[in-house]
Parts: C-alpha cells; sequence; structure tokens
C-alpha cells in the first residue's frame, strides 16, 4: 500500500471515529430516537423507539414541562424544564427504586396517550420487539 492510501485511510478512520463519538455523547432532544435513561440495565422489554421533534409535533406540545417537569415542595409545577436531567435523577431519589422509575414513565406517557385519546396505550405498541 502506498503512503497517500494509508494516509487518505488514516484520515477516514479518523473522521468516522470522530462522527461516531460525537454522536453517542450528543444529549441534543432533537437527537432523541429512544427512551432511555441509565438506571435502566438489563431490560424486561426492549426501549421504546422515540423521535422527539416528531412526537412533539403531532402531539401539538410546545413547552417541554409537560413531559421534562418539576415540582416544589408543595406539589405545583415549576416553570423550568428538567430536560438536562435523566428521569431517574428525581424518580429515583430518596430511596425509591427503578419500580417507581417505570411508573413515572407509564403515568407520564401512557397516561397522556389515555387523557387525549391519541397514541400507543398497551405494552407491545411502545415496547416493540426488534
Amino acid at each position: 500500500m502506498n503512503k497517500k492510501a494509508l494516509a487518505a485511510y488514516i484520515v477516514i478512520a479518523f473522521i468516522v471515529s470522530t462522527i461516531a463519538v460525537i454522536s453517542g455523547f450528543s444529549r441534543e432532544q432533537w437527537e432523541i430516537t429512544s427512551v432511555r435513561d441509565s438506571a435502566f440495565g438489563v431490560r424486561m422489554r426492549s426501549a421504546v423507539s422515540f423521535n422527539h421533534d416528531e412526537h412533539n409535533e403531532k402531539a401539538a406540545i410546545d413547552d417541554c414541562t409537560e413531559c421534562h417537569h418539576d415540582y416544589d415542595e408543595n406539589g405545583e409545577k415549576m416553570d423550568y424544564s428538567t430536560e438536562e436531567s435523566e428521569c431517574s435523577e428525581c424518580h429515583m431519589a430518596d430511596g425509591k427504586t427503578r419500580m417507581d422509575l417505570m411508573r413515572a414513565y407509564h403515568l407520564n406517557c401512557k397516561g397522556c396517550h389515555e387523557d387525549e385519546k391519541a397514541g400507543p396505550v398497551m405494552c407491545g405498541e411502545c415496547h416493540v420487539n426488534k
């Protein structure tokens, strides 16, 4: 292999590696393709496929706090978004378990779908086996 070809392979490998690293560590909401939380290790069901922007457009959600919420000590919803945090940071706090976290996801997502009479509500509609 000549030196030019080797140099080209190295440059291409560097570019591909850089793109992989950047995309793998990105937490921009518009880039999220599934609902994941580091608190869930081995799952009983597959992760929920989720396109953040597409979902919010279909559901006409403009307020991030609809999903990314926080509450004060009186149970009043705060007016700032928690989108920079994983749900487990609050929903597993104070000795709560992964089951509490899973319940929070289901109450928030499925509960909204039931209230709005739109969106999936059955397990297999969200947790699609690949």
